[in-house]
């Protein structure tokens, strides 16, 4: 099945009008529709606007099997859901799942009946209690598929820069200008604080949050210091590290836990942490050009966290399979993968002259990986020394592992 996106946005240019944008996000319309075609219900989780809805409504399905849980009229449909769903046969298409989580023991149900004349889709931001829900409610029958914005694979790697500074989320990458899409991130950033949160379920005071996340957006690419920001902020280091599970369980966050081996070097041990969407690190920094990251001291920090990102999106790299190294010495690898029981590394450096790093020599010796990439804001890839490759931003979309 071949699905291209068509994300409308307006333009400002002396008048108003409407130009169309078509997006090809066909590698996850096919892991959706094999979930549906393999599981009784499939979970596609992401954080609000980075194209659920939109890509839901590429599955044809009739009016009466579709519920959109903010609209106040399937809301009315569902009070007595287990007779309304339990009607339906083919797939049966839910969003803002996590509005309604009591619909899970009812989903169960329906999902064992032994001649299975429905399969459920159901769509909703990550949040923990849904994850919580559906986990333990629908165990052995549902299927997670984790969405995040566009990525190089699906806009193309000429537009590097445009999906680097604004991130991925479709209204952000495709607004006028830089300044609408910085202000549609601000607005984003409130909305998730003062709405999407408490509809969580979770008692945070919003700017205790916000400011939270600015202290952790400086943390960015780095190992986590629960002490040194719950001292900043006054709280102790369980809550601040509880309000940095939250942020990753939102689907905001990204935490790579470090690969422990049992050298006799010191090994660091915290996680590293990313903000998951570059666009919003640049927001939470007060980045607004591209001229603004160039000069700004996270410049290299941000490049190693979409990059990372893009590999991670385009190649299907699971949160399991996915580690950083370090040591106390100094030594580090940015990203280590664990695949079919080889290991593969991955450092990312924004420079024009990839060359081995003193970091990729020790890594090579001590962890036996099969092979390290140095991945750089370049069109090449090509050799560094034996067993360590130049990775060109331009080659992500066609990378794959050996």
């Amino acid at each position: 099945m071949v699905v291209i996106f068509f994300l409308k946005i307006a333009t400002i240019t002396g008048n108003l009008h409407e130009t169309m944008n078509i997006i090809d996000r066909q590698s996850l319309v096919k892991q959706v529709t094999d979930s549906i075609g393999n599981f009784r219900v499939t979970a596609l989780l992401g954080p609000r606007q980075c194209g659920k809805t939109t890509l839901a409504r590429t599955f044809a399905v009739p009016r009466e099997n579709h519920f959109d849980l903010e609209d106040p009229l399937d809301q009315a449909r569902l009070q007595n859901p287990r007779d309304v769903l339990g009607n339906l046969t083919g797939l049966v298409i839910v969003d803002e799942f996590q509005r309604q989580p009591g619909l899970f023991p009812i989903l169960r149900v329906l999902a064992d009946r032994q001649d299975q004349p429905a399969r459920f889709l159901i769509l909703g931001s990550a949040s923990p209690q849904l994850m919580k829900g559906a986990a333990e409610s629908l165990a052995g029958r549902v299927n997670f598929i984790h969405m995040g914005g566009l990525n190089c694979e699906e806009v193309g790697t000429s537009t590097r820069n445009q999906l680097w500074l604004r991130g991925g989320f479709p209204e952000s990458y495709l607004a006028a200008s830089d300044a609408v899409s910085s202000r549609w991130r601000r607005s984003f950033m409130q909305t998730f604080l003062h709405q999407d949160i408490p509809s969580f379920g979770i008692d945070v005071a919003p700017e205790r949050l916000r400011r939270f996340w600015i202290m952790a957006a400086h943390y960015h690419g780095q190992t986590w210091n629960s002490s040194a920001i719950a001292k900043s902020l006054d709280i102790s280091h369980t809550t601040a590290r509880s309000y940095l599970d939250m942020l990753t369980d939102s689907y905001v966050m990204r935490q790579l836990p470090p690969f422990v081996t049992n050298l006799k070097k010191r090994i660091v041990k915290a996680p590293k942490v990313y903000l998951r969407d570059s666009g919003l690190l640049h927001s939470l920094l007060q980045i607004e050009t591209l001229r603004d990251l160039q000069s700004n001291p996270r410049y290299g920090a941000s490049w190693e966290g979409f990059a990372l990102g893009q590999l991670c999106a385009v190649t299907g790299i699971e949160p399991d399979e996915a580690f950083f190294w370090g040591t106390h010495g100094g030594a580090e690898m940015d990203l280590i993968v664990a695949r079919g029981g080889k290991r593969y590394g991955f450092e990312f450096k924004v420079t024009e002259k990839p060359s081995v790093t003193h970091s990729m020599t020790i890594a090579q010796a001590d962890l036996e990986l099969e092979k390290i990439y140095l991945v750089y804001p370049g069109e090449l890839s090509f050799s560094l020394r034996d067993g360590m490759e130049a990775l060109g931003y331009a080659q992500i979309p066609e990378f794959r592992f050996p």
